[in-house]
């Protein structure tokens, strides 16, 4: 099926940094129109298209795109410094982005990470996994539909994670065959390492005495693979250099797992109502985990010191600040979450 491109005036509020809120609520309403045209694309019978409608469109944090989102805008803000697509012209930066198909790579690579990770979420949630029944907010998708329709849901926004990349869909430029050829070599390893991670950390459930570089093998693959493909993504869409991918890369390491390591210490420390999933169910599955290996206040020093060192690792080639940094703010907003 061939579907014509018409630019969307509202696709410039995507990329340009003005502050964090501003920047975070404008990738959320793209992306948010995207899983529209996406499912209107798709085209899925009910009640598989319901159940992944409802997986998508719930109060998720939405880090992955959000990284896909603010990589682009830090790298195309680093690199177009002293040329004519500066950061600071936004009526030409407006121009450019009606037409912009990198742009649109990167749109559809922030809908790749986020169809994953979703994926990843509901297949998690099964009474065969971890068996929960909140999540973003709100009941799991087995509680909802029946189990087989999650179990569905599951396995086709993954596939449609890679089908976003090159697909033809409306308020979308053309795909740029060789952006995508980048994205999928990406993209492809790190689906994979995050799904061998997830049975890495099945198998280290009432291990006793898990060594700390057992425990982060787990966490680079099951959490840290996708957040480095996010960051890459955006990297490459935006026409970042050798030296730059591999200062995102050695960010993402760090970002990830000090991610990683947050989530374990909320799960001990903060309600149900306030992660939106249920709270202790880290220790209720007998997992391991940073908080049960460290105790709480080694963890979190733990967390400060990884994302000291992925600040560190981004200055050396992107030298971004959080005042004017959309990549470094998201940084920082990371750090201090509380959910």
């Amino acid at each position: 099926m061939t579907v014509s491109f018409t630019p969307n005036p509202a696709d410039a509020s995507f990329m340009p940094f003005i502050d964090t809120k501003q920047f975070h609520h404008d990738v959320r309403t793209q992306l948010s129109q995207d899983i529209d045209v996406l499912f209107a694309y798709a085209e899925l019978p009910s009640p598989l298209l319901d159940a992944c409608r409802y997986v998508m469109t719930g109060s998720g944090k939405l880090v992955r795109p959000l990284l896909v989102a603010s990589t682009f805008a830090s790298t195309n803000a680093h690199n177009d410094t002293d040329n004519e697509k500066s950061m600071a012209n936004a009526d030409g930066l407006e121009a450019l982005l009606e037409s912009d198909s990198n742009y649109d790579m990167c749109r559809r690579a922030a809908l790749a990470v986020e169809l994953l990770h979703t994926y990843s979420l509901v297949h998690d949630d099964l009474p065969c996994m971890d068996d929960d029944e909140l999540r973003r907010g709100q009941p799991t998708a087995h509680i909802v539909f029946e189990e087989s329709t999650a179990l569905l849901a599951g396995d086709v926004l993954q596939t449609l994670a890679f089908e976003v990349l090159t697909a033809e869909m409306p308020t979308f430029a053309p795909f740029d065959s060789a952006i995508a050829s980048q994205l999928f070599t990406i993209f492809a390893p790190r689906a994979r390492r995050m799904v061998s991670g997830q049975m890495l950390d099945l198998n280290a459930e009432a291990t006793i005495g898990i060594s700390q570089n057992h425990l982060e093998a787990i966490h680079r693959d099951k959490t840290g693979a996708l957040i480095e493909a996010a960051m890459l993504m955006g990297g490459i869409c935006a026409g970042a250099t050798a030296p730059q991918r591999m200062a995102l890369q050695e960010c993402a390491q760090h970002i990830g797992l000090a991610f990683q390591v947050q989530d374990d210490i909320l799960d001990v420390t903060t309600s149900t109502d306030a992660l939106g999933k249920p709270a202790g169910s880290d220790e209720k599955l007998d997992k391991s985990t940073y908080v049960k290996l460290m105790g709480v206040e080694d963890a979190t020093s733990y967390a400060q010191s990884l994302f000291d060192d992925g600040r560190a690792a981004l200055t050396r080639e992107l030298s971004g600040n959080k005042e004017n940094d959309a990549l470094m703010a998201l940084i920082e907003w990371l750090w201090a979450r509380q959910k």
